[in-house]
Order: structure tokens, then sequence, then C-alpha cells
């Protein structure tokens, strides 16, 4: 039987340090957000010959009042550009440079609907958030145990995955942003939102073992009953996130450009939720329970 709780503090120790890292990285270099969020244009083109070079494109383009136009190439042919929004004749222009070229998709946004997208997806996550600490704190309701309280389970499991897990993936955005110019757009939210739902549910599995067990072990310690719990969910977590992960590593693989962001969004979050759920929930309810345990002496 592995022993989760022995070397807790280094879990507690390492998580910190990478939630740090991420407020860090956050704070200072910011996510680079896409148009979805800031307002602006942004095109996919394949070339049907031989793709020329950012800068070949970059000075077909120069002629045009675009401003500043960020390329990134994709797949063998094409690229992606992104701009500040364009006007109709703008927009003509350009395709009249952009002779031998298929065009896969135009988005344009303007700037109000940009903040308002951005508004809705923090309201979004944030609501989840509270829906779940209230649904877990209901289901766990009259059955959790002595020193722990029905509410606590919830604001383990959905402080883990907000705090740890998804701030870790944004964390990571933010150094993809500065250096490879990666955008947050809308599919990478959904990706958050999902491993928002992940890991809860991956925690949650692990604490309704607990539940049992404290029921079916009342002469137990509760941290013998948290280990135990544990060790018997570990082979489901496990299998779980594999299964998953290999799902989504051939999609990123061979999906393509357009998913490749939101999956590798999905594959860190899960991950981390696998990690969280098994080192660090279990043992947060321990170190809870201990400190209710030792407040209740003291009264």
């Amino acid at each position: 039987m592995i022993k989760f709780l022995k070397h807790r503090r280094i879990y507690y120790i390492t998580s910190l340090i990478f939630i740090i890292g991420s407020i860090f990285s956050l704070g200072v270099l910011g996510l680079n957000l896409g148009i979805e969020f800031t307002g602006g244009s942004i095109m996919e083109i394949e070339y049907l010959d031989e793709r020329p070079s950012i800068d070949e494109l970059r000075a077909l383009l120069s002629d045009i009042n675009l401003g500043e136009v960020i390329i990134q190439p994709t797949g063998e042919s094409g690229f992606i550009l992104r701009m500040a929004d364009v006007s109709k004749e703008d927009y003509e222009a350009i395709r009249n440079q952009l002779v031998g070229t298929i065009e896969h998709r135009f988005d344009s946004i303007g700037p109000t609907i940009g903040d308002e997208l951005k508004n809705r997806a923090l309201i979004s996550i944030i609501l989840a958030s509270l829906a779940i600490v209230i649904y877990i704190t209901i289901t766990f309701s009259g059955s959790s145990g002595k020193t722990i309280k029905s509410w606590q389970y919830g604001v383990i499991a959905t402080g883990i995955a907000f705090l740890h897990d998804v701030l870790i993936v944004l964390g990571i955005f933010a150094l993809l942003g500065h250096f490879l110019d990666v955008q947050v757009t809308i599919p990478i939210i959904v990706a958050l939102l999902a491993v928002l739902g992940y890991s809860v549910n991956d925690t949650v599995v692990i604490f309704d073992r607990v539940r049992e067990n404290v029921l079916k072990n009342p002469r137990l310690t509760f941290s013998d009953i948290v280990n135990k719990s544990l060790n018997e969910t570990l082979g489901r977590s496990i299998n779980t996130s594999l299964t998953t992960i290999f799902v989504l590593t051939a999609i990123l693989f061979f999906g393509g450009e357009t998913l490749r962001w939101f999956v590798l969004a999905m594959i860190m979050g899960i991950s981390l939720g696998t990690y969280s759920s098994l080192f660090l929930a279990g043992p947060l309810l321990v170190s809870w329970s201990n400190l209710n345990l030792k407040a209740l002496r003291n009264k």
C-alpha cells in the first residue's frame, strides 16, 4: 500500500512553487489574448503551390494599411494572419495580393464584442466553480465525518482544480504566448472549463470513497481512511487519465493546427488534475481535518 500522506509537505511545496511561478508569469508576461477577446481579424490561408517566406508575405501586404500583422505558418503550405479589424476594402485588397491561395477562414470581431466575450468567459469559470462547491456540499451533507464538514470537501475539490490545475495551465500559456506567440482563444477557455470539471470529478470519486470508508471503518483514524481510499482509487484514476491522454495525444499530432493548443491545454490540465487528485486533495483533507480536530480540543 502506497503511503500517500507520508510526504505531503513535499507535495504542498512543489505545487506552491508552480502556483507562484504561474502567478508571476501571468502578472509579468500576461496572456496573449486572441481576437475573440481583444478585437481584430484573423485569416487562415493555404498556398496551392510553394509557400513564400514570412518576409515575402509581409512585403506583399506592406502596401495595405493594416498596422501590425502577426504571421504564423501552419501545416506545410499555410499561414494564419492576425491583424487589427479590417474594412471590406482592406479585405478585398488582401485577397487581391494573396494570389494562388485558398482561404479557409476569416473572422473579424470588434473590440466591444471582445471585451464582452472576455467578461463572459471569466463569469463562466466563476459560476461553474461556485456551482460545483454547492453541489458537493449538498452531496456530502450528513455523511462527511466528525472532523471535516461537507462544504470543506467542495472547497478543496474546486480550489485545487481552479487554483492549481487551471492556474498552472494559464501560467504555461502566458509563457507560450510570450515566447511562441500562442494566443488564448475561446477553444482554450473551453478546454480550461473541461479541465475544471475533469479534475473535480476525479477528486470527487476519491472523496466519495473516503465517505464510504468513514462509515465502514469507524475504528480507523481519518488519515488511514484517506490513505486507504487513495490506494483503492489509484488504478481507476491513472487508467482513466492515461486512456484520455492517449486519445488527445493522437489528436495533438494528427488533428491539425486548429486543435493543437486546445488539445495541449487538455493534456496539461488532465495530467495536473490526476496529480492534484492523488497527491493534494487527500492530504489537504487530512490537514484540514487535523486543524478542525485541534480547534475542537482547544475549546
